[in-house]
């Protein structure tokens, strides 16, 4: 098999398995009272991207192995564009990752890179 092709099918593999990310139980109970856990108002933008944007696209989001640069995407993509990336996913990149007021949060800060 050629050698580009094997590149390529493997470079895919190994992108789709390291951004596919683990989901969250969105079921899980309060480990001391026992109920579902509520959402909170704030969510942390960074910590967020540092959790499921950083293997994929750098410590930096410099972007590597092809990945685009988060640096500076807000010079590139409004906000609404970038939630429409993270929902539906762009190139290599598989939609869903980060839903919600996640994702809300992450498309606003991301767009304020610029």
């Amino acid at each position: 098999m050629n050698k580009k092709l094997l590149a390529v099918i493997f470079g895919t593999v190994l992108m789709l398995a390291a951004c596919g990310g683990a989901k969250t139980d969105k079921t899980a109970t309060n480990t001391t009272s026992g109920t579902p856990p509520t959402e909170t108002a704030s969510v942390d933008p960074e910590k967020i991207v540092k959790a499921k944007c950083t293997t994929c696209h750098g410590g930096n989001l410099q972007g590597q192995g092809g990945t685009p640069n988060l640096m500076t995407v807000g010079s590139r993509l409004s906000k609404d564009e970038i939630l429409n990336v993270l929902k539906n996913g762009r190139g290599g990149m598989p939609g869903g990752l980060v839903t919600g007021d996640e994702a809300e949060a992450v498309a606003t800060w991301l767009s304020n890179n610029k």
